[in-house]
């Protein structure tokens, strides 16, 4: 089974690409969607382009996506949430089974506490993948693998 992981961003996007095999977790390709920087509206185009090209790439069987759950700022909640929309109606015209997933659960299913820093995330990551990212980790990135992780281990029901 091959899960895609994404964390959703307004300037980034986060991915990470796995498979599951025999209960084995393999890393597959992680990175960023790096948006233009052009007009909002062009960004969005984009994130449906670049998806698409993962989505073309891998085929996942399914697809993790994070909740935005906390607000700080409410401008960049917008536009989170516009990038939000594009990949759900992305993942929606190609029938892709999907679990919308919240900061806190990614936590608790990959290091057994909810409230867990971001460099616990990292360091599990690091462990269920078998990768060796060293002190350069880019939050985006490990997020998204960590979303794949916590969604590999879901029961899931295609409607």
């Amino acid at each position: 089974m091959i899960i895609l992981g994404i964390d959703p961003g307004s300037v980034r996007i986060g991915y990470g690409v796995i498979k599951k095999n025999h209960g084995k977790l393999t890393h597959l390709k992680s990175g960023l969607l790096k948006l233009p920087q052009t007009d909002h509206a062009n960004r969005l185009v984009a994130i449906e382009k670049d998806l698409n090209n993962l989505l073309q790439k891998f085929q996942p069987d399914r697809v993790g996506l994070e909740k935005l759950f906390f607000v700080k700022n409410q401008k960049t909640a917008l536009g989170v949430s516009e990038a939000r929309g594009v990949i759900l109606n992305t993942l929606a015209k190609k029938s892709l089974p999907f679990f919308e997933i919240t900061p806190s659960e990614v936590k608790l299913a990959v290091t057994g506490d909810g409230r867990a820093s971001k460099k616990s995330v990292a360091k599990m990551v690091n462990y269920f993948l078998g990768l060796e990212l060293g002190n350069v980790v880019i939050d985006d990135i490990t997020d998204a693998l960590a979303i794949a992780i916590a969604v590999s281990g879901r029961n899931i029901e295609v409607k």
